[in-house]
């Protein structure tokens, strides 16, 4: 959007806008906040409920809320508990329903999914061999399908290849509340619940393509990932830091991670007092064909070390060129990021 268009179009809005600045970004808002790493923007439009007292995230996906509450009925939409949304029957594929009451005390993968996408399709086939081999080992884990299909047939054929349980396609309001309660805004998505229902990850697709074995299941964060081409899509989530070095043999990426994972465990911990989000991941990238295509797309040097945050969404990059890369540094590059201290580069 130009400046004239923001001008054109900020007065008639009933609420704060954020100022057209590059790259130009619109989102409307209940308070003022860091909008672009805070709320996670990923697509326009975007509407998003902040509580204005608290500066937290009320509800992401603004646009479901009003459409399936027009006269605010549920107002202040606030986050509700899993079992609250999903209470009702749920669906076995030989046409047995289960009440969701069963699902206490279970892990629980929430699949947003579709037969007509085609990534959809290839992590099913996947996630039903993981699936399986959690229950072979004794784990109390269940899935519950959430449909994105286009009909009710489409839903029945998919949905004939699923062990679990899933939403009827026939209630829509239920799949809509699903989606609401974890701001899905794109498919496949699976997110990761513990037992009292609270959310593990939202990166449940990563981490079963990366674990097949599903040695590390439940798949609770890592304070630092290795790149690679199947954590590749965690980079248009929000900013991600991520430390370059000069390393191309399995094990030598180790260091690098020991470096930055006390900084960004110390994060994790603050955040997670807080009951917010990660405002930043954290990645080291060795020398391979995925740091290379990173490198050409942000238009980063051939540096190693090279010390970075990339915010994809943003379309900005933050670059630390130093001699040395000591936690001292990362530190200092991150705390300056959060407080807003740091100039961006165009990506």
């Amino acid at each position: 959007m130009t400046q004239q268009g923001h001008n054109e179009f900020a007065p008639i809005q009933p609420c704060f806008v954020q100022q057209c600045a590059s790259p130009p970004l619109l989102i409307h808002l209940r308070a003022p906040v860091f909008f672009l790493f805070y709320l996670l923007i990923t697509s326009i439009p975007s509407l998003v409920f902040v509580d204005a007292t608290t500066g937290k995230v009320v509800c992401r996906n603004g646009l479901l809320v009003v459409r399936d509450d027009p006269k605010g009925l549920e107002f202040p939409w606030g986050p509700k508990p899993f079992a609250e949304v999903v209470a009702g029957p749920l669906l076995r594929n030989n046409r047995q329903t289960a009440d969701s009451s069963s699902l206490e005390g279970h892990y629980v993968g929430v699949y947003f999914s579709a037969h007509w996408c085609p990534p959809c399709r290839s992590l099913t086939r996947v996630l039903v061999e993981s699936y399986q081999t959690v229950k072979e080992a004794g784990q109390k884990f269940e899935i519950v399908f959430v449909s994105a299909d286009r009909s009710e047939e489409s839903f029945q054929q998919y949905f004939s290849e699923m062990p679990w349980l899933a939403v009827p396609y026939s209630d829509e309001a239920r799949r809509s509340r699903l989606n609401r309660l974890y701001g899905i805004q794109g498919i496949p998505t699976l997110i990761l619940l513990d037992a009292e229902g609270h959310m593990i990850t939202r990166q449940g697709r990563v981490e079963v393509l990366n674990d097949p074995e599903c040695r590390l299941f439940p798949w609770h964060p890592r304070s630092v990932l290795e790149l690679s081409e199947s954590n590749a899509v965690q980079l248009h989530e929000g900013p991600c830091l991520v430390l370059f070095v000069d390393a191309e043999e399995e094990g030598e990426l180790e260091p690098a991670k020991e470096l930055i994972q006390p900084i960004a465990e110390k994060l994790m911990v603050k955040y997670k007092a807080k009951e917010e989000e990660m405002p930043l991941l954290f990645f080291v990238a060795g020398e391979d064909d995925m740091s290379d295509s990173l490198r050409d797309y942000t238009n980063l040097p051939e540096a190693a070390p090279l010390l970075t945050i990339l915010d994809m969404s943003a379309r900005a990059k933050y670059v630390r060129d130093v001699e040395e890369i000591t936690p001292v540094v990362v530190e200092q590059f991150v705390n300056d990021f959060l407080a807003e201290k740091l100039k961006p580069e165009p990506i």
